[in-house]
């Protein structure tokens, strides 16, 4: 694999975790993390670690975003639930 394709997978994964902080909304939040993870895992794979990538999609960018996705809609939902009772 080329060195310039390494960089340019690095610099789509500092990219990424950049926007997972710097984004104000957080569902847009949620989605940069998980494109950090899909980016973390190709370059595993390039490292020729493919347990880890699988471990890392399967878990970091599969499972933990579906959770937070889950947890946002719970807030969501209890936050209007809340807002509806208020004078």
């Amino acid at each position: 694999m080329s060195e310039a394709l390494l960089l340019l997978l690095l610099g789509f994964l500092v990219l990424s975790a950049v926007a997972t902080v710097a984004l104000e909304d957080i569902l847009s939040s949620i989605i940069a993390f998980s494109v950090f993870g899909v980016l973390l895992s190709i370059i595993f794979v390039v490292f020729q670690a493919p347990d880890v990538a699988l471990a890392q999609a399967v878990i970091g960018s599969g499972l933990i975003t579906a959770m937070f996705v889950v947890t946002l809609s719970k807030v969501r939902e209890r936050k209007l639930d809340t807002d509806g009772d208020a004078p």
